[in-house]
């Protein structure tokens, strides 16, 4: 599953972390693709609160991507694409989609779709390449993995001027770049040698975990202008729940009914997006938009 600053809150690396069960009125609208037997919010919103994600068919197989515009659904399939699809992970304000996209040998290729054109971008020597994020300045994060099936994968930003940069935070043994903000910040996920999950911050050179207190695992799906971050974690009773951190703060959040919920992004005015699976197993894309507070 997924598996996803206005200059990051120096409360989040200098504070303690704070949990909050403050509760107002958030409103939640599920988004699935018509005709799909699962569908995930995977990215965005960006400002105009416009979304990206993929869907399966009946079959149960990954049949493409999507742009979620409006209340309008607009197909994102990469041309030749191998029969496990085109993946988007990211919209910029100016519509440009980035993503992944599965070749007929099962590897994959990250994308860029600008203007109606596609682009190939790949971690240059890498097995595999997604592409999860890119802030205005043109910077990209992503993933770059040394096998195909992506089961060894690093952390990657490819500078504005072009330039693939590999990373991992201290003591991981894997890990991915979610997302970069206007301000530089990356937020992503690492694991350690005993295949903990933790989210991570990368800020000026420097590296913050992010763990939400009390939980079994931790991932950071993403981050926005204002420094705020949202994610997943899971209890001790194995269930996994959304989250937003802000303000050094963290608030849990779950899509009413659901078994499971996952944010994967959040834009400037705090609207979030993701995924959750109902009593069924099945997915189910998400917008959040705030209530009152949070």
């Amino acid at each position: 599953m997924n598996a996803i600053s206005r200059s990051v809150t120096t409360s989040l690396i200098c504070m303690g972390i704070a949990l909050t069960s403050a509760a107002w009125a958030q409103t939640y609208r599920t988004v699935d693709y018509p005709g799909a037997l699962d569908t995930s919010l995977n990215g965005g919103p960006n400002i105009e609160g416009d979304s990206v994600g993929s869907y399966d068919n009946t079959s149960g197989v990954l049949h493409g991507g999507f742009i979620y515009k409006r209340g309008r659904f607009i197909d994102v399939n990469v041309p030749g694409a191998g029969p496990s699809g085109t993946v988007p992970f990211w919209i910029t304000l100016q519509d440009d989609v980035l993503g992944a996209y599965y070749d007929d040998s099962g590897a994959q290729h990250g994308f860029i779709l600008h203007d109606g054109h596609y682009r190939t971008l790949d971690f240059p020597g890498a097995a595999s390449t997604q592409l999860s994020g890119m802030n205005p300045q043109g910077e990209i994060s992503g993933e770059y993995c040394h096998d195909v099936d992506c089961n060894d994968f690093h952390s990657m930003i490819r500078t504005a001027r072009g330039q693939f940069i590999g990373f991992d935070p201290p003591g991981a043994t894997l890990s991915w770049a979610a997302t970069v903000n206007v301000a530089g910040a990356v937020v992503g996920v690492y694991f350690t040698p005993d295949n903990t999950m933790h989210g991570y911050l990368l800020f000026r050179g420097r590296f913050t975990p992010i763990d939400f207190p009390g939980a079994t695992s931790t991932g950071a799906g993403a981050n926005n202008a204002e420094g705020d971050i949202v994610g997943w974690y899971t209890d001790h009773q194995n269930l996994t729940h959304g989250y937003l951190l802000r303000n050094g703060q963290f608030h849990s959040f779950d899509f009413p009914g659901s078994i499971e919920t996952e944010g994967a992004g959040i834009n400037a005015e705090g609207l979030i997006v993701g995924l959750y699976v109902d009593g069924a197993g099945h997915l189910h894309g998400f917008q959040r938009t705030p209530g009152r507070e949070w």
